[in-house]
Protein backbone atom coordinates (compact mmCIF):
# COMPACT_ATOMS: atom_id res chain seq x y z
CA UNK A 1 0.00 0.00 0.00
CA UNK A 2 1.26 3.48 -0.66
CA UNK A 3 0.39 7.04 -0.18
CA UNK A 4 -1.64 8.70 -2.26
CA UNK A 5 0.63 11.28 -4.46
CA UNK A 6 -1.68 12.10 -7.39
CA UNK A 7 -2.71 15.29 -6.28
CA UNK A 8 1.28 16.86 -5.59
CA UNK A 9 1.53 15.90 -9.25
CA UNK A 10 -1.23 18.58 -10.43
CA UNK A 11 1.28 21.09 -11.99
CA UNK A 12 3.24 18.58 -13.31
CA UNK A 13 3.22 17.97 -16.94
CA UNK A 14 2.69 14.48 -18.66
CA UNK A 15 6.42 13.88 -18.96
CA UNK A 16 7.57 14.63 -15.50
CA UNK A 17 4.93 12.51 -14.59
CA UNK A 18 6.18 9.77 -16.82
CA UNK A 19 9.78 9.95 -15.82
CA UNK A 20 8.52 9.98 -12.09
CA UNK A 21 6.09 6.97 -12.12
CA UNK A 22 8.96 5.27 -14.11
CA UNK A 23 11.46 5.82 -11.88
CA UNK A 24 8.64 4.84 -8.97
CA UNK A 25 8.39 1.62 -10.40
CA UNK A 26 12.00 0.86 -10.51
CA UNK A 27 12.81 2.01 -6.96
CA UNK A 28 9.71 -0.82 -6.38
CA UNK A 29 10.43 -3.71 -8.41
CA UNK A 30 14.36 -3.57 -8.87
CA UNK A 31 15.83 -1.35 -5.87
CA UNK A 32 13.67 -2.81 -2.96
CA UNK A 33 13.89 -6.37 -3.25
CA UNK A 34 17.90 -6.29 -3.21
CA UNK A 35 18.93 -3.28 -1.05
CA UNK A 36 18.82 -4.50 2.11
CA UNK A 37 21.50 -6.85 0.99
CA UNK A 38 23.60 -4.33 -0.31
CA UNK A 39 23.09 -1.88 2.57
CA UNK A 40 24.20 -4.67 5.43
CA UNK A 41 27.49 -5.55 3.42
CA UNK A 42 28.01 -1.99 2.79
CA UNK A 43 28.59 -2.90 -1.11
CA UNK A 44 27.99 -0.25 -3.76
CA UNK A 45 25.28 -1.18 -5.96
CA UNK A 46 27.42 -1.46 -9.46
CA UNK A 47 24.34 -3.41 -10.98
CA UNK A 48 21.88 -1.31 -9.89
CA UNK A 49 24.10 2.24 -10.97
CA UNK A 50 24.52 1.14 -14.15
CA UNK A 51 20.76 0.49 -15.23
CA UNK A 52 19.42 3.49 -13.81
CA UNK A 53 22.63 4.72 -16.10
CA UNK A 54 20.31 3.02 -18.78
CA UNK A 55 17.41 4.95 -18.00
CA UNK A 56 19.22 8.18 -18.76
CA UNK A 57 18.95 9.25 -15.08
CA UNK A 58 22.67 10.50 -14.70
CA UNK A 59 21.74 12.68 -17.76
CA UNK A 60 18.48 13.82 -16.60
CA UNK A 61 19.06 17.88 -17.13
CA UNK A 62 22.09 17.97 -19.35
CA UNK A 63 21.31 18.85 -23.11
CA UNK A 64 21.14 15.91 -25.48
CA UNK A 65 24.92 17.21 -27.39
CA UNK A 66 26.45 16.43 -24.04
CA UNK A 67 24.81 13.24 -24.42
CA UNK A 68 22.35 13.94 -21.75
CA UNK A 69 18.38 13.56 -22.16
CA UNK A 70 17.14 17.16 -22.23
CA UNK A 71 15.72 17.53 -19.22
CA UNK A 72 15.81 19.64 -16.12
CA UNK A 73 16.42 20.27 -12.98
CA UNK A 74 13.14 19.24 -11.76
CA UNK A 75 13.46 16.10 -13.89
CA UNK A 76 16.48 15.09 -11.58
CA UNK A 77 14.72 15.90 -8.27
CA UNK A 78 11.53 13.95 -9.01
CA UNK A 79 14.35 10.55 -10.32
CA UNK A 80 15.59 11.53 -6.27
CA UNK A 81 12.28 11.89 -4.93
CA UNK A 82 11.48 8.49 -5.93
CA UNK A 83 14.90 6.57 -5.54
CA UNK A 84 15.02 7.84 -1.71
CA UNK A 85 11.27 6.68 -0.93
CA UNK A 86 13.11 3.00 -1.21
CA UNK A 87 16.91 3.74 -0.37
CA UNK A 88 18.95 6.34 0.30
CA UNK A 89 21.66 5.47 -0.91
CA UNK A 90 21.30 5.12 -4.44
CA UNK A 91 19.25 8.55 -4.35
CA UNK A 92 22.29 10.25 -2.95
CA UNK A 93 25.16 8.45 -5.45
CA UNK A 94 22.35 9.66 -8.48
CA UNK A 95 22.86 13.34 -6.77
CA UNK A 96 26.01 13.74 -5.69
CA UNK A 97 27.14 11.80 -9.48
CA UNK A 98 25.03 14.80 -11.48
CA UNK A 99 24.87 17.34 -9.19
CA UNK A 100 27.99 17.69 -7.54
CA UNK A 101 29.79 15.63 -10.44
CA UNK A 102 29.03 16.21 -13.27
CA UNK A 103 27.09 19.61 -13.06
CA UNK A 104 29.91 21.62 -12.14
CA UNK A 105 31.66 20.77 -15.37
CA UNK A 106 28.28 21.30 -17.73
CA UNK A 107 27.93 25.36 -15.90
CA UNK A 108 31.48 26.57 -15.81
CA UNK A 109 33.66 23.90 -18.07
CA UNK A 110 35.11 24.80 -21.26
CA UNK A 111 33.37 23.23 -24.74
CA UNK A 112 36.60 20.70 -24.47
CA UNK A 113 35.68 19.76 -21.45
CA UNK A 114 32.38 19.22 -20.99
CA UNK A 115 33.44 16.94 -23.97
CA UNK A 116 36.12 14.78 -22.65
CA UNK A 117 33.75 14.47 -19.68
CA UNK A 118 30.33 14.90 -20.13
CA UNK A 119 29.00 12.31 -22.09
CA UNK A 120 30.39 9.39 -20.06
CA UNK A 121 29.03 10.99 -16.99
CA UNK A 122 25.65 11.18 -18.13
CA UNK A 123 25.84 7.74 -19.63
CA UNK A 124 26.20 6.72 -15.74
CA UNK A 125 29.74 4.91 -17.31
CA UNK A 126 31.67 7.35 -15.15
CA UNK A 127 30.82 8.67 -11.66
CA UNK A 128 31.96 12.70 -11.27
CA UNK A 129 33.32 14.01 -7.32
CA UNK A 130 33.02 17.08 -5.81
CA UNK A 131 35.99 17.87 -3.23
CA UNK A 132 35.10 20.55 -0.96
CA UNK A 133 35.22 20.09 2.53
CA UNK A 134 38.24 19.42 4.48
CA UNK A 135 39.31 17.79 8.06
CA UNK A 136 38.13 20.13 10.47
CA UNK A 137 36.82 22.13 8.29
CA UNK A 138 32.97 20.93 8.30
CA UNK A 139 31.03 23.75 7.27
CA UNK A 140 33.74 26.22 7.39
CA UNK A 141 34.50 25.62 3.36
CA UNK A 142 35.80 28.88 3.19
CA UNK A 143 39.03 27.81 5.31
CA UNK A 144 40.04 25.56 2.64
CA UNK A 145 43.92 24.38 2.92
CA UNK A 146 44.45 22.37 0.18
CA UNK A 147 46.75 24.66 -2.00
CA UNK A 148 47.81 24.41 -5.76
CA UNK A 149 50.76 25.81 -7.31
CA UNK A 150 51.61 25.80 -10.79
CA UNK A 151 54.88 24.91 -11.99
CA UNK A 152 55.00 25.37 -15.66
CA UNK A 153 52.49 24.23 -17.82
CA UNK A 154 51.09 22.38 -14.27
CA UNK A 155 49.35 22.78 -11.23
CA UNK A 156 50.56 20.80 -8.28
CA UNK A 157 47.87 20.43 -5.42
CA UNK A 158 48.94 18.79 -1.69
CA UNK A 159 46.22 18.54 0.99
CA UNK A 160 43.25 16.73 1.53
CA UNK A 161 39.49 16.43 1.66
CA UNK A 162 36.72 14.60 3.77
CA UNK A 163 33.42 12.57 3.43
CA UNK A 164 33.56 12.84 -0.37
CA UNK A 165 31.18 10.87 -1.98
CA UNK A 166 31.02 8.98 -4.87
CA UNK A 167 35.36 9.31 -4.60
CA UNK A 168 36.27 6.06 -4.71
CA UNK A 169 34.30 3.37 -6.64
CA UNK A 170 35.49 1.39 -9.75
CA UNK A 171 34.09 3.95 -11.97
CA UNK A 172 35.13 7.16 -10.48
CA UNK A 173 36.69 8.98 -13.32
CA UNK A 174 37.42 13.05 -12.03
CA UNK A 175 36.95 14.52 -8.63
CA UNK A 176 37.24 18.44 -8.62
CA UNK A 177 38.95 20.23 -5.85
CA UNK A 178 38.74 23.36 -4.55
CA UNK A 179 41.96 24.74 -3.85
CA UNK A 180 44.15 27.70 -2.63
CA UNK A 181 45.93 29.28 -5.63
CA UNK A 182 47.42 32.29 -3.94
CA UNK A 183 45.67 35.47 -2.15
CA UNK A 184 43.82 38.46 -3.22
CA UNK A 185 44.51 41.15 -0.16
CA UNK A 186 44.10 39.26 3.11
CA UNK A 187 41.53 36.63 1.52
CA UNK A 188 42.72 33.33 -0.14
CA UNK A 189 42.24 32.77 -3.72
CA UNK A 190 40.15 29.72 -4.36
CA UNK A 191 40.50 27.78 -7.46
CA UNK A 192 38.55 24.82 -8.91
CA UNK A 193 40.77 22.24 -10.59
CA UNK A 194 39.99 18.35 -11.88
CA UNK A 195 41.79 15.64 -10.81
CA UNK A 196 41.72 12.62 -12.69
CA UNK A 197 41.23 8.85 -10.50
CA UNK A 198 44.63 7.19 -10.37
CA UNK A 199 46.76 10.58 -10.70
CA UNK A 200 50.26 10.16 -9.27
CA UNK A 201 49.95 10.87 -5.68
CA UNK A 202 45.89 11.21 -4.72
CA UNK A 203 45.08 8.33 -2.36
CA UNK A 204 42.01 7.36 -1.18
CA UNK A 205 41.25 6.24 1.94
CA UNK A 206 39.28 2.92 2.70
CA UNK A 207 35.90 3.90 3.04
CA UNK A 208 34.21 5.41 6.09
CA UNK A 209 32.15 3.22 8.37
CA UNK A 210 29.28 5.35 8.65
CA UNK A 211 25.72 5.37 10.33
CA UNK A 212 23.73 5.01 7.13
CA UNK A 213 23.80 5.69 3.64
CA UNK A 214 25.72 2.41 3.82
CA UNK A 215 25.45 1.44 -0.20
CA UNK A 216 26.93 4.75 -0.76
CA UNK A 217 30.46 5.30 -1.44
CA UNK A 218 32.71 7.97 0.59
CA UNK A 219 35.80 8.63 1.54
CA UNK A 220 38.73 10.81 2.52
CA UNK A 221 41.41 12.29 -0.16
CA UNK A 222 44.61 13.23 0.05
CA UNK A 223 47.05 15.29 -2.00
CA UNK A 224 50.79 14.70 -2.54
CA UNK A 225 52.44 16.60 -5.23
CA UNK A 226 49.40 15.63 -7.29
CA UNK A 227 50.37 17.44 -10.86
CA UNK A 228 47.35 17.90 -13.41
CA UNK A 229 48.04 20.09 -16.48
CA UNK A 230 46.85 23.50 -16.24
CA UNK A 231 44.03 23.14 -18.59
CA UNK A 232 42.31 21.09 -15.72
CA UNK A 233 41.15 24.40 -14.47
CA UNK A 234 37.18 24.39 -13.70
CA UNK A 235 36.16 28.21 -14.86
CA UNK A 236 37.91 31.34 -13.76
CA UNK A 237 41.19 31.10 -11.41
CA UNK A 238 40.06 32.44 -8.06
CA UNK A 239 36.34 31.93 -8.51
CA UNK A 240 36.09 28.28 -7.31
CA UNK A 241 34.58 29.20 -3.93
CA UNK A 242 31.86 31.19 -5.78
CA UNK A 243 30.99 28.63 -8.74
CA UNK A 244 30.83 25.75 -5.79
CA UNK A 245 28.50 27.90 -3.70
CA UNK A 246 25.98 28.14 -6.70
CA UNK A 247 26.58 24.21 -6.76
CA UNK A 248 25.54 24.14 -3.35
CA UNK A 249 22.42 26.23 -3.81
CA UNK A 250 21.40 23.81 -7.02
CA UNK A 251 22.20 21.13 -4.67
CA UNK A 252 19.99 21.58 -1.72
CA UNK A 253 17.33 21.76 -3.97
CA UNK A 254 18.03 18.02 -4.49
CA UNK A 255 19.17 16.83 -1.09
CA UNK A 256 15.14 18.16 0.06
CA UNK A 257 13.92 15.94 -3.13
CA UNK A 258 16.01 13.46 -1.24
CA UNK A 259 14.49 13.97 2.09
CA UNK A 260 11.05 14.18 0.58
CA UNK A 261 11.77 10.83 -0.58
CA UNK A 262 12.24 9.49 2.84
CA UNK A 263 9.83 10.65 4.41
CA UNK A 264 7.74 9.36 1.85
CA UNK A 265 8.78 6.20 2.59
CA UNK A 266 8.13 6.18 6.05
CA UNK A 267 4.55 7.06 5.30
CA UNK A 268 4.15 4.27 3.06
CA UNK A 269 5.67 1.56 5.15
CA UNK A 270 3.90 2.80 8.36
CA UNK A 271 0.42 3.04 6.68
CA UNK A 272 1.41 -0.72 5.30
CA UNK A 273 2.03 -2.00 8.92
CA UNK A 274 -0.75 -0.21 10.60
CA UNK A 275 -3.16 -2.10 8.20
CA UNK A 276 -1.05 -5.80 8.75
CA UNK A 277 -0.43 -5.08 12.40
CA UNK A 278 -2.88 -6.26 14.92
CA UNK A 279 -3.02 -5.06 18.82
CA UNK A 280 -5.93 -5.86 21.07
CA UNK A 281 -7.63 -7.76 18.57
CA UNK A 282 -7.58 -4.61 15.90
CA UNK A 283 -5.42 -3.60 13.18
CA UNK A 284 -2.81 -0.72 15.09
CA UNK A 285 -4.44 1.54 12.17
CA UNK A 286 -7.91 1.88 13.66
CA UNK A 287 -6.76 3.44 16.84
CA UNK A 288 -6.74 7.36 16.88
CA UNK A 289 -3.42 8.19 18.51
CA UNK A 290 -1.73 6.11 15.65
CA UNK A 291 -3.94 7.83 12.54
CA UNK A 292 -2.79 11.27 14.24
CA UNK A 293 0.73 10.11 13.66
CA UNK A 294 0.70 9.06 10.63
CA UNK A 295 -1.48 12.20 9.80
CA UNK A 296 1.34 14.35 10.87
CA UNK A 297 3.86 11.89 9.08
CA UNK A 298 1.41 13.07 5.47
CA UNK A 299 1.84 16.27 6.42
CA UNK A 300 5.36 16.86 6.93
CA UNK A 301 5.84 14.99 3.58
CA UNK A 302 3.48 17.17 1.49
CA UNK A 303 4.68 20.61 2.80
CA UNK A 304 8.17 19.16 2.74
CA UNK A 305 7.83 18.74 -1.09
CA UNK A 306 6.18 21.81 -2.03
CA UNK A 307 9.07 24.07 -0.52
CA UNK A 308 11.74 21.99 -3.19
CA UNK A 309 9.29 21.80 -6.25
CA UNK A 310 8.83 25.79 -5.36
CA UNK A 311 12.28 26.54 -5.18
CA UNK A 312 12.81 24.01 -8.34
CA UNK A 313 10.40 26.13 -10.42
CA UNK A 314 12.40 29.58 -9.17
CA UNK A 315 15.52 27.80 -10.60
CA UNK A 316 13.76 26.48 -13.75
CA UNK A 317 12.64 30.35 -14.67
CA UNK A 318 16.16 31.93 -13.86
CA UNK A 319 15.23 33.88 -10.61
CA UNK A 320 17.23 34.08 -7.47
CA UNK A 321 16.02 30.80 -5.24
CA UNK A 322 18.86 30.97 -2.83
CA UNK A 323 16.40 31.84 -0.17
CA UNK A 324 13.97 29.06 -0.81
CA UNK A 325 16.46 26.64 -1.75
CA UNK A 326 17.86 27.00 2.22
CA UNK A 327 13.91 26.95 3.41
CA UNK A 328 13.16 24.04 1.29
CA UNK A 329 16.55 21.67 2.89
CA UNK A 330 16.07 23.18 6.17
CA UNK A 331 12.18 21.98 5.96
CA UNK A 332 12.53 18.77 4.27
CA UNK A 333 15.59 17.43 6.12
CA UNK A 334 13.55 18.02 9.25
CA UNK A 335 10.55 16.20 7.64
CA UNK A 336 12.57 13.06 7.19
CA UNK A 337 14.07 12.91 10.93
CA UNK A 338 10.85 13.39 12.43
CA UNK A 339 9.06 10.55 10.17
CA UNK A 340 12.06 8.82 10.55
CA UNK A 341 11.52 8.80 14.32
CA UNK A 342 7.94 8.39 14.52
CA UNK A 343 8.04 5.68 11.75
CA UNK A 344 10.34 3.39 14.38
CA UNK A 345 8.00 3.62 17.13
CA UNK A 346 5.18 2.66 15.37
CA UNK A 347 7.05 -0.33 14.24
CA UNK A 348 8.33 -0.78 17.47
CA UNK A 349 10.80 -3.77 18.30
CA UNK A 350 10.37 -4.09 14.57
CA UNK A 351 11.61 -0.93 13.68
CA UNK A 352 14.70 -1.43 15.39
CA UNK A 353 15.70 -4.35 13.44
CA UNK A 354 18.24 -3.54 10.53
CA UNK A 355 16.48 -5.73 8.08
CA UNK A 356 13.34 -3.69 7.62
CA UNK A 357 13.11 -0.81 5.55
CA UNK A 358 12.17 1.90 8.53
CA UNK A 359 15.35 1.01 10.26
CA UNK A 360 17.37 1.56 7.09
CA UNK A 361 15.19 5.20 6.96
CA UNK A 362 15.57 6.00 10.71
CA UNK A 363 19.88 5.61 10.18
CA UNK A 364 19.99 7.74 6.73
CA UNK A 365 18.01 10.60 8.33
CA UNK A 366 20.18 12.28 10.19
CA UNK A 367 22.52 13.06 7.81
CA UNK A 368 20.37 15.15 5.95
CA UNK A 369 20.46 17.32 8.67
CA UNK A 370 24.21 17.77 7.64
CA UNK A 371 25.18 17.50 4.76
CA UNK A 372 25.26 20.37 1.81
CA UNK A 373 24.93 22.44 5.24
CA UNK A 374 24.00 21.83 8.62
CA UNK A 375 20.40 23.19 9.66
CA UNK A 376 22.01 25.71 11.29
CA UNK A 377 23.88 26.94 8.32
CA UNK A 378 20.47 26.86 6.68
CA UNK A 379 18.81 29.49 9.45
CA UNK A 380 22.05 31.63 8.92
CA UNK A 381 21.52 31.81 5.05
CA UNK A 382 17.90 32.64 5.44
CA UNK A 383 18.58 35.03 7.88
CA UNK A 384 21.43 37.10 5.93
CA UNK A 385 18.63 36.61 2.55
CA UNK A 386 15.98 38.42 4.62
CA UNK A 387 18.38 41.11 5.76
CA UNK A 388 19.27 41.08 9.00
CA UNK A 389 22.81 41.71 10.39
CA UNK A 390 25.46 39.62 10.69
CA UNK A 391 27.60 39.64 14.06
CA UNK A 392 30.95 39.96 11.96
Amino acid sequence: MTAPVAGDDVELDAEHRELRETVQRFARTEVAPVIGDYYEREAFPYDLVAAMGAMGLFGLPFPEEHGGMGGDYLALCLAIEELARVDSSLAITLEAGVGLGAMPIYRFGTDAQRQQWLPRMCSGEMLGAFGLTEPGGGSDAGATRTTARRDGDDWVIDGSKAFITNSGTAITGVITVTAVTGRSGDRPEISAIMVPSGTPGLVVAPPYSKVGWLASDTHELSFADVRVPAGNLLGEKGRGYAQFLRILDEGRIAIAALAVGLAQGCVDECLRYAADRHAFGHPIGSYQAMQFKIADMEVRTHVARLAWRHAAQLLAHGVPFKRQASIAKLVASDAAMANARDATQIFGGAGFVNDTPVARFYRDAKILEIGEGTSEIQRMLIARDLGLPTDR
